[in-house]
């Protein structure tokens, strides 16, 4: 029976922290915070559209989100340093492990699909830029539902774009957010916590698996 493997793009695949270097050059040591806020901020503007049903393209929750970091931060970026930094979160790195063990996970005979609130277009010029494309079978974006995660009907669309059963498919994420959205979708989930401090939402519902790195899925998955 094939497996197929949905992975989140932000946050699991592409570091979205890929910014701090460019903003530590325009605001200095609140580099960090302020890239932490940013990528929160991104996540709830997205959580908030899908709940009310106004959907805009996670671009511009990801635009939004950096106006309101700014005010928050009460730093004075010019219109130019903005589309510098959305357009570096455009091409932003691949972690150190996923080069490693995508190859593996491909080599086993799992299906491999990117799976992101992103756009097709913004998630097929990340993963290019980051030299994985290639590892994939596809690419399946929310925006395609015109919702994000963890909407339950996007894990659904995801089932049906990859033609996978939740039985056979597991979503891999950095995100517990979108793990548990998986697994009450009736899907399988993957926690990849890359940090000790991180910590997976007490609701009850666990990951079905938990790695440190993407390197360490290829035994848990065999197992």
């Amino acid at each position: 029976m094939t497996t197929t493997l949905a992975f989140d793009v932000y946050g699991t695949l592409i570091d979205t922290h890929g910014v701090v270097t460019a903003l530590q050059r325009l605001i200095g040591d609140r580099a960090q915070a302020f890239s932490q806020n940013w990528r929160d901020k991104q996540l709830e503007y997205s959580f908030r559209r899908g709940l009310m049903q106004n959907y805009q393209t996670f671009a511009v929750c990801t635009s939004q989100a950096l106006d309101f970091t700014c005010a928050y931060y009460k730093t004075p970026i010019t219109d130019d340093q903005k589309s510098e930094l959305l357009g570096l979160y455009r091409t932003l790195p691949a972690f150190d492990d996923v080069n490693e063990a995508l190859p593996i996970l491909q080599s086993a005979g799992h299906r491999l699909f990117a799976f992101s609130n992103g756009s097709a277009e913004a998630v097929e010029m990340l993963l290019r830029t980051a030299g994985i494309r290639d590892f994939f079978s596809g690419v399946v974006s929310c925006d395609e539902l015109k919702s994000f995660k963890p909407n339950p009907g996007v894990y659904s669309h995801f089932l049906r774009a990859a033609n996978a059963t939740g039985e056979t498919a597991w979503l891999i994420s950095g995100n517990p957010f979108d793990v548990i959205g998986a697994i009450s979708a009736g899907m399988r989930g993957a926690w990849v916590q890359r940090s000790k401090e991180s910590i997976f939402d007490p609701w009850g519902i666990e990951p079905t698996l938990t790695v440190n790195r993407l390197t360490e899925l290829p035994n848990k998955l065999e197992k």
